[in-house]
């Protein structure tokens, strides 16, 4: 394959046999662009629904899109995708990562890797351009991720990029990750599936620096305008940091490096900070904080125990959000009586410390005692536990608020959607309402910023559908902004653009500071030499959406009755958010008001998913796709396949 923007080639191993192939990446590349959407497709193809997460035949899929590898705009981030065993039932989930690995493998000449099979001893892949192959990894086992890579990097050169599997992975707990360099980390359960294939790790090496481009001029010129927009991530973290999270002890002041991911200009809190004792490491967001309200209490001042926490969960293998979950769900148990230090061997009552941290994270990650009832996952715990412990489980939120998801839809309606229909936390898509509207409030209640109320209006009418999508007193419009989220939110998951800094929603130095959602399809088309347009590049993503809603429903999610959200978004009263803690939201007349106390309306979310159903060209009844509207979306083949399992309306 010649076709600019991509390097051609599928890397295709074969653990069982040792077989190492190559296929052409057109064959996905013109209906699914790269990415989720291409890693999607051959799983479609190649994980029939019977087969399991643990089963050989399972596939794990590291992909990167067409715009990975060029400079200044974000676009080097790759994602791993296959069948997890977190999501209940097990389905279909992926994960996308930032740093370098996904950069060097397009060096190496690859747009994607494809994993199956199951070796008989333990073992780490190696390739680069030249050569693929297996090698030996016994020596890694036990070892941390982050350990396992600089081993490698002491062997292999330091211009090798690694992603690898802590002891949580080899031992399959269901929230096992994956940790690639510069501590870019893959959730959704994926790193259990590495473990049960036997590989501890993939190392490659690349040399073709850059990538091929059909317009070099004319991506200049759009590298330029997107420079001198000077729009990135920094600008929310300070408000983020100082304005709005006041309960949090903010991070002492510290010289820390950044570290973008590869072809980034570094507009995002990517940093790396040091500890006491100088070891150093990414420190941000969600993994970063989760810790922190349980140390403040405990300690009653900062120190290095959120970073600990942190890098703990990297390097033995665990995700920090689903950890986060899990924690406030012991806290609540042992409250209750429910469970105890002696019971569960951790020092449940000395949450906060380092001990506490320490020893839960080693006892799940390692399986230890009643470690390996909480490596099933959070359900199955609370399950073995008993009736009382599952009734905790319905009031556990994250960072230490009974009930509160991450950008939840009792504050954000429009988020319903992707909570109802994905199967793991869908950050992107609820980033694009989450991440804008706390600036917004700062606007609104404290004057500061450049998203004020005619602003914010301006945007949803061109993001979203219409202004009234921006109004959070009602459901009316949010159906529409879902899809438009959706289809453009798949279409960055394919190009692969950062989260932090696309869409371009908002945009502080410029006139009306109305952001522009062109820039996408513009850069595609310079990159590719294949024209498209905003319109085309969102149908493509409505292509790929689809793609992943039928797997979905070929592995059992069967639509309408499917489309749920927790009961606790019916039940428990909003009272926080991490972004938003005064729940603050646009009401009727474009008033400030709060969603504290709200939930959300039964009747009117299944209204809601009517007219939603309707933009899709779905069966309203069923929430299935029909044979029609799939062939419109060139999904023909997968259309027949779904037919055969009356799996169409």
């Amino acid at each position: 394959m010649t076709s600019f923007g991509y390097a051609g080639k599928i890397l295709r191993i074969d653990l069982t046999s040792g077989k190492i192939t190559e296929t052409s990446t057109a064959d996905y590349a013109d209906r699914f662009l790269g990415g989720r959407g291409i890693a999607a497709k051959i799983y479609w193809d190649e994980v029939p629904p019977e087969i399991g997460a643990f089963d050989a035949e399972n596939r794990l899929i590291f992909a990167t899109g067409p715009l990975c590898g060029i400079p200044v705009i974000g676009g080097s981030r790759w994602t791993i995708c296959g069948k997890s065993p977190e999501p209940i039932p097990e389905s279909f989930s992926y994960g996308n990562l930032g740093g370098r690995f996904g950069a060097e493998m397009k060096f190496a000449g690859y747009d994607a890797i494809v994993i199956h099979g199951k070796s008989e001893k333990p073992v780490y892949i190696r390739f680069d351009e030249e050569s693929a192959e297996l090698k030996g990894a016994s020596s890694l086992l036990g070892k941390g991720a982050i350990e396992t890579r600089q081993i490698l990097k002491d062997e292999l050169g330091d211009s090798a990029r690694v992603v690898a599997i802590g002891p949580a992975g080899e031992n399959m707990c269901v929230a096992a990750i994956l940790t690639a360099d510069n501590d870019a980390v893959c959730t959704g359960g994926l790193g259990a599936v590495m473990g049960s294939k036997n590989l501890k790790a993939v190392v490659v090496k690349g040399t073709k620096k850059g990538s091929n481009v059909a317009s070099p001029e004319r991506l200049k010129e759009l590298t330029q305008y997107y420079k001198a927009l000077e729009r990135g991530f920094t600008e929310y973290l300070g408000r983020w940091s100082r304005d709005i999270i006041a309960d949090f002890k903010v991070v002492p002041n510290q010289d820390m490096k950044k570290e973008p991911c590869y072809g980034c200009i570094g507009r995002c809190p990517r940093k790396v900070y040091v500890a006491q004792d100088g070891k150093k490491g990414k420190f941000v967001c969600h993994s970063a904080f989760f810790y922190q309200p349980h140390t403040d209490e405990y300690y009653e001042d900062w120190n290095d125990v959120p970073f600990i926490a942190n890098k703990l969960c990297d390097d033995l293998g665990l995700d920090a959000v689903a950890v986060d979950l899990l924690i406030n769900w012991l806290e609540r148990c042992y409250k209750a009586g429910i469970l105890t230090d002696a019971s569960t061997g951790i020092p449940l009552s000395k949450l906060g410390s380092q001990e506490y941290i320490e020893t839960l994270i080693r006892k799940i990650a390692f399986r230890e005692g009643f470690g390996d009832i909480l490596a099933q996952g959070i359900e199955k715990a609370a399950e073995a536990v008993g009736p009382d412990a599952i009734r905790e489980l319905e009031l556990a939120g994250y960072l230490d608020e009974p009930g509160t998801d991450i950008y939840g839809p009792r504050l954000y309606i429009t988020n319903a959607f992707p909570y109802a229909m994905e199967p793991r936390i869908p950050i992107q898509q609820i980033h694009e309402v989450g991440l804008l509207l706390p600036l917004w409030t700062v606007s609104a209640t404290m004057g500061l910023g450049h998203v004020t109320t005619d602003v914010l209006r301006a945007i949803a009418k061109r993001f979203w559908g219409s202004e009234i999508a921006a109004d959070f007193s009602t459901y009316e419009g949010k159906a529409l902004a879902a899809k438009m989220i959706q289809d453009r939110q798949y279409v960055k998951e394919s190009l692969i653009l950062c989260d932090y800094i696309w869409p371009l929603t908002d945009l502080p130095n410029t006139e009306d500071h109305v952001g522009d959602p062109t820039l996408e399809s513009k850069l595609l088309s310079a990159v590719t030499g294949n024209e498209i347009d905003e319109v085309g590049l969102y149908k493509v993503g409505e292509r790929i959406f689809n793609l992943q809603r039928a797997i979905l429903v070929r592995e059992g999610h069967r639509g309408r009755d499917f489309d749920i959200l927790s009961d606790q978004c019916y039940n428990v009263p909003l009272n926080y958010d991490i972004s938003n803690p005064h729940c603050q939201v646009p009401g009727k007349n474009w008033e400030v008001v709060s969603r504290k106390g709200e939930v959300i309306d039964r009747e009117k979310f299944e209204k809601m998913k009517d007219e939603y159903y309707e933009l899709r060209r779905w069966d309203v009844a069923t929430g299935l796709q029909t044979k029609a509207q799939m062939e419109g979306l060139n999904l023909g083949d997968i259309a027949d396949d779904l037919e055969t399992r009356s799996l169409l309306a």
